[in-house]
């Protein structure tokens, strides 16, 4: 039973590693090359005047923009690189924690069933809906933020042949990450499946998920996606649409929750060489993701008491 389990974990890992690699290598090769064109700095300087109406100076537009385009190590990279106060620090960090590595997050959520505009509509709506709050609200960090330390970065590629070959590098190292995740993840799910351990595990997680106005078999997806991260709760997303039968209601409410609250232990931990609390942070990403996913969830369900309502008398 063992080997069986093992067996179809990591045929079912490949499966996914291959069905997210085809959207994560052409996307990661195609930014990676974006960066030694002029369309980023163009972004940047569209996005200045919008910086400051949020509180930021205008050089914060270049780790929000690299964040969103790569992902959260480039933006961090960035934001070490340029002298910001404590609290532009923490609106960047805030702003990046719900809104990066758009291409390929949102990628893999559409593969799941999700809707494109909901999940940019809710992404880059929190970004910035949270950073205009904590400007209003947040009257001091106004000294300088102090860095503590970080990997450095590599050189900028000299010739294209460099650019394509380091294109490459970062798409083919993306996918190996994947790999190394998903495979054991899908493994550790089958064995879990087989041995009936996440039924028991779906019923202790019922009244949270049904809380939130989800089936309880959504809540092997949403542990996956606070752990692991978007990408990665994504392929066991895309296997539970294919095999446990959730449905496109439930696939939206856990991909809005997991958009503003995933990966909380390496997304948090991330931006401690920044100098800024981190808990605040994690508490403002879990308690949105809540909030969220429950006003969407009591008006969904709401429409549809509507819906049937007017169906009856018809």
């Amino acid at each position: 039973m063992l080997f069986s389990s093992l067996k179809k974990g990591v045929l079912v890992g490949l499966k996914t590693t291959w069905t997210l690699g085809k959207i994560i290598f052409p996307v990661t090769l195609i930014v990676a090359m974006l960066q030694y064109t002029p369309v980023l700095p163009w972004i940047i300087k569209l996005l200045t005047p919008v910086m400051k109406l949020i509180g930021l100076s205008g050089d914060a537009a270049i780790p929000l923009v690299l964040g969103n385009f790569l992902n959260l190590y480039a933006g961090i990279g960035a934001i070490l690189s340029l002298d910001f106060s404590v609290k532009e620090v923490f609106i960047l960090a805030v702003m990046m924690s719900f809104s990066h590595n758009l291409f390929i997050e949102s990628g893999v959520a559409m593969k799941a069933g999700v809707k494109l505009w909901v999940i940019l509509t809710t992404r880059l709506g929190l970004a910035f809906v949270s950073a205009a709050v904590i400007n209003l609200v947040w009257h001091g960090g106004g000294e300088p933020a102090k860095y503590g330390l970080i990997e450095a970065q590599t050189e900028p590629a000299a010739t294209f042949a460099g650019m394509l070959l380091q294109g490459f590098e970062k798409a083919g190292l993306g996918i190996l990450q994947l790999a190394i995740i998903v495979i054991p993840l899908m493994i550790v799910i089958q064995i879990l499946k087989d041995l009936q351990w996440l039924q028991k595990f779906s019923k202790v997680m019922a009244p949270i998920t049904r809380s939130l106005g989800m089936q309880e078999n959504t809540s092997t997806t949403m542990a996956a996606g606070l752990i692991f991260g978007l990408a990665y709760g994504a392929g066991v997303m895309i296997q539970a649409v294919e095999e446990d039968g959730v449905s496109k209601k439930d696939v939206t409410l856990a991909f809005i929750f997991l958009v503003a609250c995933h990966a909380v232990v390496e997304d948090t931990l991330i931006f401690v060489p920044l100098g800024i609390p981190v808990w605040p942070l994690f508490l403002i990403r879990l308690g949105v993701a809540i909030a969220l996913t429950l006003i969407v969830g009591t008006i969904w369900k709401r429409t549809g008491l509507i819906r049937r309502k007017e169906a009856t008398y018809e």
